[in-house]
């Protein structure tokens, strides 16, 4: 039974007059991702004890739950138009990070104080995030009982919303003063039980059903499950570390961004198209690099035609090593649990035999489709000159 189905389950008698159908059809038919962002968001104030709020915390809250996703892996809401992106969320948090200091990991607190003091440049994207899906979220309950609302004319629209409350089935919130951001909303007392009954599952199944949209919105996008939240992104470095140590022993390796020979005591291990978007350790896309410079190139592309033939050179070195020396060919082997996935790495990449070209060609035929794709998502281009 996945998340949706256990909330149709639920005995509504327990919960007196909430009707489960009309609100797992909130997410039905989106047509921009902030639909997803909205419910998740009144799920998390409400887990909160927030009992009343109004439309501009809940769309601070979904600035602050998108924030991660957009800003560090360049995930696009809900895709383009002409070129321009077309979801108020995306444009919001775009043009905050543009105006702030904010970094893509800030806390939820910074994130909204950022938005109160650069207001006047998102308010615009934040009131337009109103317009809509705070109320067209409930639409399934006017359609399980075969009623058609105006959704245009507002005034009346919220007042039929109160009374359709009152008298047909209890929603999870009604609409209060205010206009825009600070209209009121109150969420009802029966859907808060219920909601922290069962937040776990609800917020299984937003995350499932923003997981599918947002996978249709980034195609290209490798891993996309892992880049929803901040946690479980561990890194696995330390047997590829080990493998460039036993290397090291046995040859100089030159960096290859500024051509010195690298100090095997103070280096930094690198992706060079940057983890955020691979979002894996692969053997074939980490070299070793300065110290000094992993903080500048951070999560940027490194220019293809100025750096590959660098990095394919040093990974070359790294091949011939692995089929000449038995203790390196040990360390590689090691390397298979977190850090050889990739059939086509293990199957000709990695294989004995390969000629310095071919071993090139293996590695540009693979690695410059996920550049680009990289490329194609947003990522910055790190130039550094020798």
């Amino acid at each position: 039974m996945d998340q949706a189905d256990y909330l149709l389950a639920i005995d509504n008698k327990y919960y007196g007059l909430l009707e489960i159908k009309g609100f797992t059809d909130m997410l039905k038919d989106p047509s921009f991702c902030y639909k997803f962002y909205w419910l998740e968001a009144i799920v998390n104030l409400i887990n909160r004890n927030v009992t009343e709020t109004t439309m501009g915390d809940i769309i601070d809250e979904m600035i602050a739950n998108a924030w991660y996703s957009v800003v560090e892996y360049h995930i696009h809401l809900s895709g383009f138009v002409r070129g321009e992106v077309v979801d108020g969320l995306e444009r919001a948090i775009n043009k905050l990070n543009e105006v702030s200091d904010l970094t893509s990991t800030s806390s939820k607190d910074e994130i909204k104080h950022a938005i109160r003091t650069h207001s006047s440049v998102i308010d615009a994207e934040r009131k337009q995030l109103t317009n809509m899906v705070p109320y067209r979220a409930l639409a399934g309950f006017f359609d399980n009982h075969g009623v058609k609302v105006n959704w245009e004319k507002r005034t009346a629209l919220i007042e039929y919303i109160s009374y359709f409350d009152k008298t047909i089935v209890k929603l999870p919130y009604v609409f209060g003063e205010g206009s825009s951001l600070s209209r009121k909303v109150i969420f009802s007392l029966e859907w808060i039980t219920m909601i922290n009954c069962s937040s776990e599952e609800i917020l299984g199944w937003i995350q499932f059903e923003k997981l599918k949209w947002l996978q249709n919105n980034n195609p290209e996008v490798p891993s996309l499950v892992y880049k929803l939240s901040r946690t479980g992104n561990e890194r696995k470095l330390s047997k590829v570390r080990s493998l460039w140590e036993g290397v090291f022993e046995c040859a100089q390796i030159r960096d290859i961004y500024t051509g010195r020979m690298i100090d095997s005591k103070n280096y930094d291990v690198d992706h060079f198209v940057p983890w955020s978007f691979v979002m894996n350790d692969e053997l074939w896309n980490l070299i070793p690099m300065e110290s000094s410079l992993n903080s500048s190139k951070n999560n940027n592309l490194p220019v293809w035609d100025s750096f590959f033939d660098g990095f394919a050179h040093n990974q070359y070195l790294l091949y011939s090593l692995i089929h000449e020396r038995e203790g390196i060919h040990s360390l590689f082997e090691k390397c298979y649990k977190d850090n050889l996935h990739s059939i086509w790495a293990q199957q000709e990449l990695y294989v004995r035999g390969n000629s310095e070209e071919r071993f090139y060609s293996i590695l540009s035929k693979n690695m410059r489709p996920v550049y680009d794709s990289a490329m194609r998502q947003g990522y910055s281009v790190w130039n550094k000159v020798k």
